[in-house]
Parts: structure tokens; C-alpha cells; sequence
């Protein structure tokens, strides 16, 4: 399971969104598996090269390449691959897949309905949902390992144990909803805290997450 990246020319301005991204949704790329498709940007060896330096600054972990010409893959750098596509394990809308694997801005100028996602069912350890369009729900659980990032509200009518991360398009009244918080990482608009961080007041509660400014606040829920 890995998520694709497509970088575009010009690769300044589309690592300037991929930034942008990781800013607003800290720890989005940390563990998570890459796979680079360059068939847009058919580099040279050197560019090639300054590509996977540029991830490599970014803490992303490139494990495979796609599209790149043969002779400029050195033995050093991360494995052809081809074919790929994502797999059951992984739920990404075509639309949420777009936003962040194609070319140009995650962050489109012109306004965009907000769609729902519903999960029926329990996201397992390993999976990631992503969805930057609206809001995802989960009538099941959210295992430990697992993610849900949301352009909007996240609601889980289960056990939150994974990262939960709502508002990552720059929404900040997104709002984060469990039945029993046990979560290894919650954020909103690039706001974050960890476990750590969080304590074991609100361990095993309903809770629900929001912002105030610049602090994550978090309420139990009757």
C-alpha cells in the first residue's frame, strides 16, 4: 500500500504544494510509503536525482519510481515499478486522488462542494483514507496504525486509536468526533497533538475536538 505522487513542471511551484500540504497536515508523509510517477516530467539522470534529494529533505520515503527511463535509474536509487494502482486496502476517491496525486495545486482557486465519505464499516491497521473534499465518517472503529485525513470533519461512532486529521485544505472549523478516544495523533488545519501530548484525561471518552485560535481544544461529549 503507497500513495503516488506526480510532480509537474515546473517542479519548483509543485514542490512549493507539496510543502504547503505537509504544513497544513504535519506527520501526513512521515512512515507513509511513496511511490514517485515522473512520466510528466521525463528527468534526466541529474534531475532524477535532485527529484529524490528534494523528497529526501522532505523526510518523504520514496520506494519506488515510475515512469523513469531506465538508464537514468542508478542502483542506488529506489526500484522501477509499473502498473501500479490503488488497491482494496486503501480507500481514495478518484476525486481525493486527484487533489493530492496529479498536477498543479492541491489548493484549487475556485470553490468546490463538499462531499461526504462514508467508511462502513472499521478502517484497519495500515490503512489510510484520504479525502480532502469533505467530511469522512466512520460507523466502525479506527484501528491503531490507521489514518483518516478529511478537508472536513472527521466522525467516528467507534474507538479512535489511529491519527485523525480534519480541516487538511485550511479549513479550521473542521471538527474531530469519536465515541471513544484513544487516538495516536489528532490535527486540525495543521494544528496537531500527539498522545504524548494529550495525556490520559480524556482517554477511553466520547470526545470531540476543535479549534480555538490557535489551540486544540477538546470537550467530552454527553
Amino acid at each position: 500500500m503507497a500513495l503516488v505522487l506526480a510532480p509537474e513542471v515546473p517542479l519548483r511551484d509543485w514542490l512549493e504544494d507539496l510543502d504547503a500540504v505537509s504544513e497544513r497536515s504535519p506527520g501526513f508523509f512521515t512512515g507513509r510509503p511513496i511511490i514517485a510517477d515522473v512520466s510528466s516530467l521525463k528527468p534526466s539522470k541529474s534531475e532524477l536525482k535532485f527529484l529524490l534529494a528534494a523528497f529526501k529533505m522532505r523526510n518523504i520515503r520514496v520506494i519506488g519510481l515510475e515512469g523513469a527511463a531506465p538508464e537514468n535509474v542508478d542502483a542506488d536509487m529506489p526500484p522501477q515499478i509499473s502498473g501500479g494502482k490503488p488497491t482494496g486496502e486503501i480507500d481514495v476517491p478518484d476525486a481525493a486522488n486527484a487533489a493530492v496525486v496529479a498536477a498543479g495545486s492541491p489548493f484549487a482557486d475556485a470553490p468546490v462542494p463538499e462531499k461526504s465519505l462514508l467508511i462502513e464499516g472499521s478502517v484497519r491497521s495500515g490503512q489510510s483514507i484520504l479525502h480532502p473534499e469533505g467530511d469522512v465518517t466512520v460507523l466502525g472503529s479506527v484501528a491503531s496504525g490507521s489514518e483518516i485525513v478529511a478537508g472536513g470533519s472527521i466522525h467516528v461512532y467507534g474507538s479512535l486509536r489511529g491519527r485523525a486529521i480534519a480541516g487538511c485544505t485550511g479549513n479550521g472549523k473542521a471538527r474531530i468526533f469519536c465515541r471513544k478516544f484513544e487516538a495516536e495523533l489528532i490535527a486540525i488545519d495543521g494544528l496537531y497533538k500527539t498522545a504524548d501530548d494529550l495525556g490520559g484525561k480524556f482517554l477511553g471518552q466520547p470526545v470531540q475536538v476543535n479549534l480555538d485560535g490557535d489551540s486544540i481544544i477538546l470537550k467530552t461529549m454527553d
